[in-house]
């Protein structure tokens, strides 16, 4: 078993995405002939301010998403997206391939304490105190479910009905591409104070990085 971290990288964004939106937007008015080299801005303010949100889906972004599976079982409920997902059917984790371990990501109050007296630093020692305690449960759940999974694939079970044992926070990656407007519509539910704590790291992880390439859509600048 090994520990990893949530994690969000860009794979692709449509270049020039405000004038990209400006490009399709202005076929509503028929005012190409005024496109200028800053005119992107100002057009897409003025639609913005009319409530006129489905040109921002003419612009796009890929991101791939490190997360575990009940983070994913969120994300892929947004229907107006594209996703390509690692399969637990066809990733053996009991092969060389993937160490002939499960990756799994750590849930927020898990952990053990940095108290040099406590017994954490030698996991199954004592005494330790109450979070190190849980954690040490947390782990021994893991380490069951990963030795159980081995058993049976090794004992020729496919992986596609020996993942049925793994846990809710094995890994995964996949791919997600949305227009802008679906991005900003998963930002606006997923930054939330009332979602999941592991999804609002994710999403707060995507709105830094689309922020950062459009700050006008992202950034709360229109």
């Amino acid at each position: 078993m090994k520990i990893v971290k949530p994690q969000v990288s860009l794979e692709w964004i449509t270049p020039t995405p405000l004038q990209a939106i400006e490009r399709a937007g202005r076929v509503c008015y028929k005012s190409e002939d005024k496109i200028t080299d800053d005119s992107a801005e100002i057009f897409c303010r003025m639609i913005y301010k009319r409530g006129h949100e489905s040109v921002m889906e003419h612009a796009v972004a890929s991101l791939r998403i490190v997360c575990d599976r009940g983070v994913s079982h969120e994300i892929v409920r947004h229907r107006i997206a594209s996703y390509s997902q690692e399969s637990t059917r066809y990733c053996n984790y009991s092969k060389d391939k993937f160490g002939n371990e499960i990756n799994v990501i750590m849930p927020p109050d898990i952990g053990y304490c940095s108290d040099p007296e406590c017994g954490s630093a030698c996991p199954r020692l004592g005494p330790i105190c109450e979070q190190c305690q849980l954690t040490d449960i947390w782990f021994m759940g893991i380490e069951a479910a990963e030795s159980t999974y081995k058993q049976l694939t090794q004992r020729g079970i496919s992986p596609q009905i020996a993942r049925s044992v793994l846990p809710n926070c094995l890994k995964t990656e996949l791919v997600m591409t949305a227009n802008f407007r679906e991005w900003r519509h998963f930002l606006t539910l997923r930054t939330d104070k009332a979602a999941h704590p592991q999804m609002r790291e994710i999403a707060f992880m995507v709105k830094a990085i689309l922020a950062e390439k459009c700050p006008f859509v992202f950034g709360d600048e229109a």
